[in-house]
């Protein structure tokens, strides 16, 4: 019976030491198993803030090239200083050809007062140094139809009157000052003009000829710029 109490002591010891031991292996395999997480969780973090942080940076490097200015580069700057030259060119080359075609139709003036032959008349007042007549022919015109002078700045009839007025006293058009230009009787005007500095003063006496337009008949030299 003793023996038997003994073998039953040892059992439970026995059972006891395997419970202990298998509590203790359970202890440190949950240890291990915290520990392997608790390295992912820190580990893993890390790693994400810093994929972040990259994808930030990447995100802001693309936002900025969406703003990014750039130079114009040389072979473009150097086209457009070409064009810009060629247009300033063209503009010199059209006022020489304006300034040329303006000295040839002077130069043409000129050469037909030269052929014109005048004739010296009677002053018609005092304020008269010189008076002449001449062959001159019509100035031509663009007006069509039955004609009626018109006296307003800007009209046919005075850009005309203008044109023939140049073409006897030698004054280019450009530096002309129309000081009067009246009625002389039935389709006829009397113009009194100067020069811009007012050095020489005329009195042109004009007739129109239906489809050939205004026709200088007399031209008169006022003494000291009187322009009555």
């Amino acid at each position: 019976m003793s023996r038997d109490m003994n073998q039953t002591r040892s059992d439970k010891f026995e059972k006891r030491r395997k419970s202990t031991k298998a509590i203790t292996i359970g202890i440190i395999a949950a240890s291990i198993l915290v520990i392997i997480l608790l390295g992912i969780w820190v580990f893993g973090g890390s790693g994400g803030e810093e994929q972040n942080a990259n994808e930030n940076e990447n995100s802001s490097s693309d936002e900025d090239s969406d703003f990014l200015i750039t130079e114009p580069d040389e072979e473009e700057e150097e086209n457009n200083n070409s064009t810009d030259n060629e247009e300033n060119g063209q503009d010199e080359q059209n006022n020489d050809n304006n300034e040329q075609e303006n000295e040839n139709e002077q130069n043409e003036v000129n050469e037909q007062n030269n052929n014109v032959e005048t004739e010296s008349v009677e002053p018609s007042d005092e304020n008269v140094s010189d008076a002449y007549t001449g062959n001159w022919d019509p100035i031509g015109t663009e007006q069509e139809g039955p004609h009626t002078t018109t006296y307003d700045d800007g009209s046919q009839d005075r850009i005309e009157i203008k044109e023939a007025t140049s073409m006897v006293t030698g004054i280019d058009a450009d530096n002309m000052v129309e000081w009067l230009v009246e009625n002389g009787g039935d389709q006829k005007v009397i113009a009194t003009v100067s020069d811009k500095d007012e050095t020489q003063t005329f009195r042109v006496y004009l007739q129109w000829v239906d489809g050939e337009g205004w026709q200088p008949t007399k031209v008169e030299e006022l003494i000291e710029n009187d322009k009555k």
